[in-house]
């Protein structure tokens, strides 16, 4: 099989392992089964790294359900190879050709040369940014909930942030209500953000940026995605802040720091992260409306994060700009953008809109949601985000299987599925027809 197919494989396996874990009765808090779907649920949402719930992390499983949830948020984070590599390295095994393509596959990266390097950079970042960002939370929790509490929240929640899962173990000071608890604190917050917006940069940009060091040298795609990340934190947060002002279910009632944290929280959160510092519920149509914009984005290219991505976005934005100035050619950092780069751009979101805008009419049509509330929650699914605006749990059954197959595309089709067509090789036209003339516009 393609390395395309193996990790599709991988993932569906990964995912089938994770159900039948948590489907066992000691992985629910009150000893009883938890039940097909909600197993299956959990475990689709854990590996895609979505953070989309049925049930609330901490009151329905135990502490060996919450283990099994955070292995599979780190191993379809990093992505399965990550964990494969680990092995490969530890007993020395030499890396051969077949892994250098899963590898390459993985970390969403068009070239062999050089990546069981960035392999290695992928692993030992991962766990130093980890590490750091779980002791930085320990340490602040540790004054009001003791060590053993203080440990499982900082290692479960820098785990969930830096893969951009969203998952929350809080259940047992407010059940659901993820990390709203902590919208007050400036240490939780800005420590979940910087998680949250390192694992979405990508692996690339990582090694880029600690190798390389300056911005001029950078790759074109390196300053495209540190530009784009650095518009879409700050102009999201200006759009909240905007909008949700004065409404006394978000921000309405916090001081101006803390409207302009939860803003930028929000900003950053909404990209894929899918932790919750405000009711998603309460938002205003604007604020809705700018969320579903920025879960469709998502992060960047070979990360934790999801979406359509930073770049993918930013080619479509760029070439619009040329044709709308009269221009055949895309430039950006007097590099030239191929066509086909373009057209790869346009495919890809094309079939996440659509699939989300018929999403949501399925769920229209099964479940008591509107129109905004649905499209909100497939293009959650779809870019992994794992937000939502409370209406999960509602949906009919049909829905909920529907969303269970779009955490999977968003993850693996994304990534490996529209990658495999996109690069593989062109099909010969041996046939080609006369121009047509069609209105446009």
């Amino acid at each position: 099989m393609s390395p395309t197919k193996i990790i599709a494989m991988t993932f569906g396996l990964i995912i089938l392992l994770g159900t039948l874990l948590l489907l066992l009765p000691f992985a629910s808090r009150d000893g009883q089964s938890a039940g097909l779907l909600t197993a299956l649920f959990t475990a689709t949402s854990s590996t895609c790294v979505t953070g989309l719930i049925l049930v609330d992390t901490w009151t329905q499983w135990s502490g060996f359900g919450q283990l099994v949830i955070l292995c599979l948020i780190e191993i379809g984070g990093l992505g399965f190879m990550s964990a494969a590599s680990l092995v490969i390295f530890a007993i020395r095994k030499k890396v051969g050709l077949r892994q250098r393509m899963l590898m390459a596959q993985a970390l969403s990266v068009n070239e062999m040369e050089g990546v069981v390097r960035l392999q290695k950079w992928v692993l030992l970042g991962s766990l130093i940014i980890q590490l750091t960002g779980a002791m930085i939370l320990f340490l602040r929790f540790l004054p009001d909930y003791g060590v053993w509490q203080s440990v499982k929240w900082s290692v479960f929640h820098a785990i969930s942030a830096f893969c951009n899962a969203g998952f929350d173990i809080t259940g047992n000071v407010a059940p659901g209500a993820n990390l709203i608890v902590f919208n007050q604190d400036p240490v939780v917050m800005i420590t979940v953000m910087a998680l949250v917006v390192l694992g979405g940069l990508g692996f690339f940009v990582w090694e880029e940026v600690a190798t390389v060091r300056s911005f001029k040298k950078f790759s074109v795609y390196t300053k495209l995605v540190l530009l784009t990340t650095a518009v879409l934190l700050l102009g999201g947060t200006v759009l909240y802040a905007v909008l949700e002002w004065n409404n006394p279910a978000t921000l309405g009632g916090m001081d101006i720091p803390r409207k302009l944290l939860n803003a930028a929280f929000q900003s950053v959160t909404v990209r894929t992260a899918g932790f919750t510092g405000v009711d998603q519920a309460a938002l205003t149509e604007g604020s809705k409306a700018v969320s579903i914009f920025l879960m469709f984005i998502g992060g960047s290219s070979g990360s934790t994060a999801g979406g359509i991505k930073t770049v993918t976005v930013l080619v479509l934005v760029l070439f619009v700009l040329a044709r709308a100035r009269g221009k055949s050619t895309v430039t950006v950092f007097k590099r030239t953008v191929p066509h086909e780069k373009i057209m790869d751009a346009a495919t890809i979101v094309s079939i996440v809109v659509g699939l989300a805008m018929a999403g949501a009419v399925v769920i229209c049509a099964t479940s008591p949601v509107s129109f905004t509330d649905a499209l909100y929650e497939t293009a959650s699914a779809l870019a992994t985000v794992g937000i939502t605006a409370g209406v999960t749990p509602n949906l009919h059954l049909v829905a909920k299987l529907m969303i269970i197959v779009f955490m999977y595309f968003g993850r693996v089709g994304i990534l490996t599925i529209s990658l495999g067509f996109l690069m593989g090789d062109k099909a010969t036209e041996r046939i080609r027809y006369a121009d047509t003339n069609l209105l446009i516009g």
